[in-house]
């Protein structure tokens, strides 16, 4: 049965359906609570002349609460592999810049004025099922495009890390848990491993 995008589904349904169709790539049942975008919102703090990256949003809860906490719609750009959430963030959020992409490829999807002044880089994709090969891919992409000292975002449902931190020479760190998220998620941020971590 086609669906018909003039009619489109409720987020939480889009979602479930896009989990079915891939789970590894989506990687949850149910879209990030409320609770859990507003901490991820909170970490983020661009500064002038400054953008920010998020990858794989989803239905856009996170994306929602970085425009409530204040990230200007024209500097915040979303990159989402699937072309059926990426359809439903570009009616959702029509001022925001949804690129319909893979995030292995993120400096050739950015603007090129853009490259180098990414503030930080915030990941929704599960990457604690993936090879360390497809991690560091992710990773130095991200890198590739931030600004000194620009840092990852990651949530996850793991305690552990979901980044495989020693073999791609990165140094992660909890920065809070959002307990009313269903099941309970962890922010974690990413640097470097020779780059000290903020206060």
């Amino acid at each position: 049965m086609q669906h018909d995008d003039s009619n489109p589904a409720p987020e939480g349904v889009l979602f479930f359906r896009r989990w079915l169709a891939n789970p590894m790539k989506v990687g949850a049942v149910l879209p990030s609570s409320a609770s859990l975008a507003r901490l991820v919102a909170r970490q983020v703090h661009p500064e002038d002349g400054q953008c920010v990256v998020e990858l794989g949003p989803g239905t856009g809860p996170v994306t929602k609460a970085l425009l409530e906490a204040g990230v200007p719609a024209d500097r915040l750009f979303v990159i989402e592999i699937d072309a059926a959430l990426s359809a439903h963030l570009r009616r959702e959020f029509p001022h925001v810049n949804v690129i319909q992409g893979d995030a292995t490829r993120l400096k050739d999807l950015l603007p090129a004025g853009w490259i180098g002044k990414v503030a930080c880089v915030i990941s929704g994709i599960p990457m604690l099922p993936l090879p360390v090969e497809v991690q560091r891919a992710l990773t130095d992409a991200a890198f590739e495009v931030m600004a000194p000292g620009g840092e990852i975002l990651q949530y996850t449902y793991s305690l552990a890390s979901p980044i495989k931190e020693k073999p791609l020479g990165l140094k992660g760190r909890r920065r809070g848990i959002a307990m009313l998220n269903l099941p309970p998620a962890w922010v974690w941020s990413y640097l470097p491993e020779a780059e000290p971590a903020p206060a």
